[in-house]
C-alpha cells in the first residue's frame, strides 16, 4: 500500500466570527485595522462569559500570533469551549489543528464530521486515512469520493493523489467513488442553501453573545503560515496479487498511437465541461497519469458563461484529434474533436 500524504499548510485563510452584537463585531473591525490588541480587549471578557464567537475568534488570535503571543495550546482550549457550544468553524479548525500537532486519532472524529461539511483540508486528510486504512479502516470507494470532492475545491494536493489512486483503485470502485462524490457534492450545497436560507418569521428576540454571526475573512496578508502536517512511516509497498490461472484470451487489439503534439494546428479535444475549475484540473490530472502523451499537449480552461471547458491541443489535423480521442475514451472519460 502506498501512501497518499503531502505537505500541506492546514491553515489557509482564517476568517473570524462577528454577529450583529456591537462589542464583538467591535473587536472584528479592530482586527481588519490592524489593531489587534483592542480586538482581544474586545473579545476576552466575551469569551470568558461564554460567548461561541468571541471563544473562536480568541482561538484564531492565539493560532496566529496577533495580539497575543503564539499558544497553540491556547488556542485548541478556545476553539474546545467554542465547539462544545456547537460553533461548527470552531470545530473544523480544532480537528485541523489537533491532527496538525499530532493528535491524529483523537481529531479524526471532528475531521470526518467538517468533510460531511465539505471542508477540503478535512476532506483531504480523512480520503487519505481511508485509502491507507489508518484510524478509521480502509474504504477506498470513501476515500475517492472525498479526495474528488477536495480536488474540485481547488486543493492542489488531492488532485496529485487523485492520479496516485487511480494506479491501486480498481475502476469499479472508482465509479462508485464518483457517484459518492456527486452525492456528497449536492449534501453540501443543500446544507449551504439551508444555512443561507432566512428563518421563518417571528418576534425579533432580544440579542444575546450567542447571536447568530456572519463570517468575515481576514485578507490573506494577514495570515502565517503554519507547518505543514506531519510526514507519515515511509510508504508500505503494495501486496503482490496472488497468483491465478491463466485464462486464454483474444489478444488484445493496439490501441490507436497518440499523434506527437504539434507546434501550432488548427483542431484541440475537449474532455468535458464544468461548472468548476478545480472539476476541470482534476480531470486533467487523472487522464494525464492514464493516456500516454497526454500530458505533452496544452491544457485549455475555456470559459463559456458560468461553463469551464476543458481542451487539450494544438493538434495538426482532424484524423490526429480522433486519434487521440480514441485513446482518452479507451481510459473512460468523454472526448470530442473541435475545429478553433
Amino acid at each position: 500500500m502506498t501512501y497518499l500524504w503531502k505537505s500541506m499548510a492546514l491553515g489557509c485563510l482564517i476568517g473570524l466570527a462577528a454577529p450583529a452584537m456591537a462589542d464583538v463585531k467591535a473587536g472584528v473591525d479592530a482586527w481588519q485595522q490592524g489593531d489587534y490588541a483592542k480586538a482581544i480587549a474586545e473579545w476576552r471578557p466575551l469569551a470568558l462569559a461564554g460567548d461561541p464567537d468571541a471563544q473562536f475568534n480568541m482561538g484564531q488570535a492565539y493560532k496566529l500570533g496577533r495580539g497575543v503571543q503564539p499558544d497553540l495550546t491556547a488556542a485548541l482550549d478556545w476553539y474546545r469551549k467554542a465547539s462544545a457550544q456547537g460553533h461548527l468553524r470552531a470545530e473544523d479548525n480544532l480537528g485541523l489543528l489537533m491532527f496538525q500537532q499530532g493528535d491524529r486519532a483523537n481529531a479524526m472524529p471532528y475531521l470526518q464530521r467538517a468533510s460531511m461539511r465539505g471542508e477540503p483540508r478535512a476532506q483531504y486528510i480523512v480520503g487519505t486515512t481511508l485509502f491507507n486504512g489508518d484510524l478509521i479502516g480502509k474504504d477506498w470507494v470513501r476515500a475517492y469520493a472525498l479526495m474528488t470532492r477536495a480536488s474540485a475545491s481547488g486543493l492542489p494536493q488531492a488532485a496529485t493523489s487523485l492520479t496516485e489512486m487511480d494506479k491501486f483503485i480498481p475502476e469499479d470502485q472508482r465509479k462508485q467513488g464518483l457517484a459518492l462524490a456527486a452525492s456528497l457534492e449536492k449534501s453540501e450545497k443543500t446544507g449551504a442553501l439551508a444555512a443561507a436560507s432566512p428563518a421563518p418569521a417571528k418576534p425579533a428576540p432580544v440579542r444575546s453573545a450567542t447571536s447568530a454571526v456572519r463570517t468575515t475573512e481576514l485578507p490573506p496578508s494577514t495570515i502565517n503560515q503554519p507547518a505543514p502536517v506531519a510526514t507519515p512511516p515511509a510508504p508500505r509497498p503494495a501486496p503482490k496479487p496472488a497468483p491465478q490461472v491463466a485464462v486464454a484470451k483474444p489478444a488484445p487489439r493496439p490501441a490507436p498511437a497518440v499523434p506527437a503534439p504539434a507546434a501550432s494546428g488548427g483542431w484541440r479535444v475537449q474532455l468535458g465541461a464544468f461548472s468548476e475549475d478545480g472539476r476541470a484540473r482534476a480531470l486533467w490530472n487523472q487522464m494525464t497519469g492514464k493516456v500516454s502523451g497526454l500530458s505533452a499537449y496544452q491544457p485549455y480552461l475555456v470559459k463559456v458563461g458560468t461553463v469551464t471547458r476543458l481542451q487539450a491541443g494544438p493538434i495538426a489535423s482532424s484524423s490526429d484529434a480522433a486519434r487521440l480521442c480514441a485513446k482518452i475514451k479507451a481510459a473512460g472519460a468523454d472526448c470530442m474533436p473541435k475545429k478553433m
